[in-house]
């Protein structure tokens, strides 16, 4: 019996999908999870007929790999991940590869591949984005580790990712954990952009009063243009057009309002504070999260802390696209683009990953969950300037940030008025600000620093260090 060309430890949805793309395109796959029940189930159900075979124990599953073995691992983060390379080590040989295709800590990857390549085993720590459809369909993949190691894998994984117009959508991202670090910072994106599209919809059910069909109407209208054309606002359309099929009233007014997570967002933020790295749009996009989990504190609070009058909040009319409102939402997601490549850079710098962001932003117009149109924008501009401080002083994403920030400041006030949050929209405004501001008070804060505990500070006049006697 021949061997098979790849493996797969891991038969959730992910790996399922993952290893039936891989045979559509031409592989023939070993599949190994912890029950063997479940490999069972899959070999009879959607596996049945195809070049897809299963394995009892990873002894079985090891040798019926041709060599040298391509694995993709699709198991938990973390301990699972070391546990399973500490049991499949010892039936590897020389040049056989690994692959965590989770989403697992960069810094982690980072060891594991200074542990297997010392071994002569190669490592790719690979982001993958899509969700359940992207893995069966065509995925975004984001493979780092040694360049030998993505070589070897380089075909498979040029075959099962999406495709787009100009190429598929995967490349070596770098050395190390470039690819998981990569994987993380377009989770701290996506979540940015989904607390943006949320916060949208609270201004227009509590503001303009508009039910879901009336809002999913404006978000396709929206998802027309080339400054929001995304999957996430597509997604949102469906969702808000969605009825309950009990009463036939909007599905998500039933939904608890309490988000979860999985640590990727909260991983960016980390990484960004440790780097030096603003991210404030992102950061409250998670903060927004782990406020919706303190429900019932939020019941009590209602009832304590009054709201303010009710405040007109001037959005924009729904036949005309909302504009103010639009405006608002382009700017936070194009901040929350911009701050998650300017984190990129500075990671690519301090771990020497010799990031390419255009082409970081090819692979991502297609499969994963944070495809857009502006995406094409982002490459053009990174195409243009590699060295690109941050994408909102491109000249067409300078254009955008001048054309629609009173629309922003317009939102945030009126909301702020009305008592109703709005984190990433106010913090993106705070960042712009921010941003665009020459000089910032912290000069203040640097003579405080001096004078509590002479920290010193320098002059705008002159070269040096210098410390006062405050006090």
């Amino acid at each position: 019996m021949s061997k098979a060309h790849f493996g797969l430890i891991g038969l959730g949805v992910m790996g399922e999908n993952l290893v039936l793309n891989a045979e559509r395109n031409g592989y023939s796959s070993v599949v190994f999870n912890r029950t063997y029940a479940k490999t069972e189930d899959f070999l009879k159900g959607r596996a049945a007929g195809l070049n897809i075979i299963g394995a009892h124990t990873l002894e079985e599953f090891v040798g019926a790999l041709e060599r040298p073995r391509r694995i993709l691992m699709m198991i938990k983060a973390g301990a699972p991940i070391d546990a399973m390379i500490a049991q499949i080590s010892p039936l590897l040989e020389d040049g056989d590869l690994l692959i965590d295709g989770g989403n697992s800590l960069y810094t982690d990857t980072e060891r594991r591949v200074k542990e297997l390549e010392s071994q002569s085993f190669g490592y790719i720590g690979m982001g993958v984005s899509g969700g359940a459809k992207g893995a069966l369909e065509g995925p975004s993949m984001m493979p780092g580790g040694t360049k030998a190691a993505y070589d070897a894998i380089e075909g498979l994984v040029r075959k099962m990712a999406a495709q787009v117009e100009d190429g598929p959508c995967v490349t070596y991202i770098g050395p190390g954990g470039a690819g998981h670090f990569v994987k993380t910072v377009h989770n701290g994106i996506e979540y940015g952009i989904e607390q943006i599209l949320v916060e949208a919809y609270d201004l227009m059910k509590r503001c303009a009063g508009m039910n879901g069909l009336a809002m999913a109407q404006v978000f396709d209208g929206w998802n027309q243009l080339e400054e929001l054309s995304s999957y996430l606002v597509e997604i949102t359309e469906v969702c808000l057009r969605t009825r309950d099929p009990e009463d036939g009233g909007d599905l998500v007014e039933k939904i608890l309002d309490v988000a979860g997570q999985k640590g990727t967002g909260l991983w960016t933020v980390v990484s960004a504070l440790e780097m030096g790295v603003p991210v404030p749009t992102i950061y409250a996009a998670l903060n927004g999260r782990v406020m919706s989990s303190l429900h019932g504190e939020r019941q009590l609070a209602a009832q304590v802390i009054g709201a303010p009058e009710a405040a007109a909040v001037s959005l924009g009319e729904p036949s005309e696209g909302m504009p103010a409102l639009r405006d608002a939402i382009t700017l936070a997601c194009i901040a929350s683009y911009a701050q998650g490549m300017a984190l990129m850079v500075e990671a690519s710098t301090l771990h020497d990953y010799n990031l390419n962001l255009s082409s970081i932003a090819q692979i991502w117009k297609g499969g994963c969950i944070i495809r857009a149109k502006l995406l094409q924008r982002i490459q053009n501009a990174y195409d243009t300037n590699p060295d690109l401080a941050n994408l909102m002083v491109d000249p067409w994403f300078a254009e955008q940030v001048n054309a629609r920030l009173s629309g922003l400041r317009q939102v945030v006030a009126g909301a702020a008025l009305a008592g109703i949050p709005v984190p990433c929209l106010s913090s993106t405004l705070d960042y712009i600000d921010s941003y665009r501001t020459a000089r910032l008070p912290q000069n203040l804060l640097q003579a405080m620093r001096d004078c509590f505990g002479a920290h010193t500070y320098q002059r705008v006049d002159r070269e040096g260090s210098f410390h006062t006697e405050w006090l």
